[in-house]
């Protein structure tokens, strides 16, 4: 007969927890690397308790000061760690629940694993109705937990103590699971919390789930390399998939053998370093000219590791080649079957490497690498003149901005980014010298992403300098995490541009015809409209009143200055500035996105808009 120890629900899952690992190549990571918390009553005297019961040397407690963006921070963690090393999140009932939806959403979509666990109703119905409980009328097991059914890949509410085995092997199957991860949620009521079970030992063993590396089913291979080398124009595109699998290293070496030209998603970008003579940048809406056009004329389209969302298509419209036909390589059936492609289900570090082999000696032709080699040479000009600034005294424009940073950090340096109009520059102009320094969420895009993030990636890897890129709107949606980066003494740096506004909405706004309405922070006018001053905001203040250091920028000599003392510094540290917004200096857009506009109105950029919107989406293709 086995052993047993008795300990309540909430003890018992944080000492399971604390003894999960996956391996991968022979190299062990510990699955749940903390859990993040905020305490309300539904959560307090069960994990709560737990954790201060467990030790920092069992679970480490991080403390947060929002919900969502607690999750974030486990999202930005696990991405840094390739998805081998994920954090936990505890909240009470209630709005502390229900904030985590929007990160649990981000977390699926981007397909990266997170724990949660929040509290939840009483299930002996004792207490009926409980602070913060919603009430169904005909459906009595229903709380707010269930609004995160649908954005988990996993869900279980644990209504029995012993119901708990089950359901946290299958909560770290799921987390383990390259295929299948995202955010896993088990729904803790808080009586059951705190209810003591008699637990057998082995339940606490030491466990450790295997990352696997599933190979490439030999037919599939064989109708891929017949594939390959039957283009003349083949392209890759890299998408997360690459960088997750730890595959750049195996992409690398096809290209160097093959001269196949890469582009690359958001998720993707990297996979290459800026320098490699095949890498031609981000594709799609917000991609590189040599890219686009090379996905306009390309005969086939092998995707690695991406999903390709309506950015890297160009909303159906980017790959016009009336022959052209698409080869994916991913772990998930799922995504390797879109655009009617020929699959490889496979990893995609064991896919490439299979796939180079398969193709020893063959190389595409000598005036293809030639075209696009002189592509990426005019590419590279127009990077430059984005970058550069002919007067040091002068405002910066934003690119003057991301040129004046990118002559700051190091090749092994963090930037993170999510939302607004710094996507669309950073994808197009930055060169990414290592795998892991664009971090562009761009799956859920979602405000309010980039601080939090940034503390992840920094607990991840402490000795990495780590950029938060944000604009006015998104720093005033989130940025109650600098004070955890201050409380932890964590040494991010944020990069706070102020524009006065939602400026790519305002952008999209006026080329939709919406004519900017409603996306400036200005004062209301007397025609009722938000035209007048911009609001007399001080987020510098803002951001130093919560602990920050704080050094400000009016131009670009004291942008650069500032960069480089806050990559120095020990000390969370905001280099504040305010942008040109009237001096046009990034590269227009290579590719549509369709947004669409209203078929009727009495306004004239709005008809003139549907017009444009017309000949636009005549161009889309079903690729069957």
């Amino acid at each position: 007969m086995s052993s047993t120890t008795r300990l309540t629900v909430a003890q018992a899952l944080v000492r399971f927890l604390s003894v999960q690992y996956t391996e991968r190549d022979g190299v062990r990571h510990r699955l749940i690397a903390g859990t993040w918390g905020i305490f309300g009553h539904g959560n307090v005297a069960g994990i709560g308790q737990a954790l201060l019961e467990a030790g920092e040397d069992a679970m480490p407690f991080h403390q947060g000061r929002n919900e969502q963006a607690m999750v974030h921070a486990a999202v930005g963690h696990a991405r840094q760690l390739n998805r081998l090393s994920a954090q936990a999140v505890t909240t009470s009932i209630g709005p502390g629940a229900t904030n985590l939806v929007t990160g649990a959403a981000l977390a699926t979509i981007n397909r990266l694993p997170v724990l949660l666990l929040p509290g939840d109703y009483f299930a002996t119905r004792a207490a009926d109705p409980l602070l913060q409980q919603l009430e169904h009328p005909t459906e009595a097991d229903v709380s707010v937990n269930d609004t995160l059914r649908p954005v988990s890949r996993y869900f279980d509410r644990i209504h029995r103590p012993e119901a708990l085995i089950p359901a946290a092997l299958q909560a770290m199957r799921v987390l383990a699971d390259p295929a299948e991860t995202g955010a896993v949620t088990l729904a803790l009521p808080q009586d059951v919390q705190a209810e003591a079970y008699d637990w057998p030992e082995e339940f606490f063993a030491e466990r450790v789930w295997r990352v696997r590396r599933p190979v490439p089913d030999p037919v599939e291979l064989a109708e891929a390399v017949r594939a390959i080398l039957g283009a003349a124009r083949p392209l890759i595109v890299a998408g997360g998939g690459v960088h997750h699998s730890e595959a750049e290293g195996a992409l690398k070496a096809l290209v160097d053998a093959t001269g196949i030209p890469v582009t690359s998603t958001q998720a993707g970008k990297g996979s290459l370093r800026h320098d490699h003579p095949a890498d031609l940048g981000g594709i799609g809406h917000t991609g590189t000219a040599v890219a686009d056009d090379l996905a306009r004329t390309a005969d086939l389209v092998i995707g690695v590791g991406t999903r390709y969302s309506d950015f890297t298509t160009a909303s159906g419209t980017l790959f016009q080649n009336p022959d052209v036909r698409f080869l994916n390589l991913n772990i998930t059936s799922f995504d390797a079957h879109k655009l009617a492609a020929r699959t490889v289900v496979c990893d995609a570090k064991a896919g490439l490497e299979a796939l180079t082999s398969a193709l020893e000696g063959h190389r595409v032709n000598a005036a293809y690498e030639a075209e696009y080699g002189a592509g990426k040479e005019r590419w590279g000009r127009v990077v430059s003149r984005a970058f550069e600034a002919a007067d040091e005294n002068a405002v910066p424009t934003q690119t003057q901005l991301l040129g004046a940073l990118d002559a700051v950090v190091g090749d092994d340096d963090v930037v993170i980014n999510a939302a607004g109009s710094l996507p669309g520059d950073l994808h197009k102009l930055w060169r990414a010298r290592s795998p892991r320094q664009y971090h562009l969420e761009y799956g859920y895009s979602c405000m309010g992403y980039e601080i939090p993030a940034a503390i992840g990636v920094q607990q991840a890897t402490p000795d990495t300098p780590v950029w938060a890129l944000v604009g006015d709107g998104t720093y005033l949606m989130m940025p109650t995490e600098l004070v955890t980066a201050v409380q932890e003494g964590l040494p991010i740096n944020l990069v706070l541009i102020q524009n006065h506004g939602y400026a790519s909405i305002g952008g999209l706004s006026e080329s939709v015809g919406g004519e900017r309405f409603g996306t400036a922070y200005r004062y209301r006018a007397a025609d009722g409209t938000f035209s007048g001053a911009p609001l007399p905001v001080d987020l510098a203040a803002n951001a130093a009143s919560l602990g920050m250091d704080v050094l400000r920028a009016k131009t670009v000599r004291e942008l650069r200055e500032a960069l480089a003392t806050a990559r120095a510094s020990d000390r969370p540290t905001c280099v504040y500035v305010e942008t040109d917004t009237a001096t046009p200096t990034a590269p227009p857009a290579e590719a549509w996105w369709d947004v669409p506009v209203a078929e009727t109105a009495s306004r004239g950029a709005a008809v003139a808009a549907r017009t444009e919107y017309d000949r636009q989406a005549a161009a889309r293709r079903t690729h069957l």
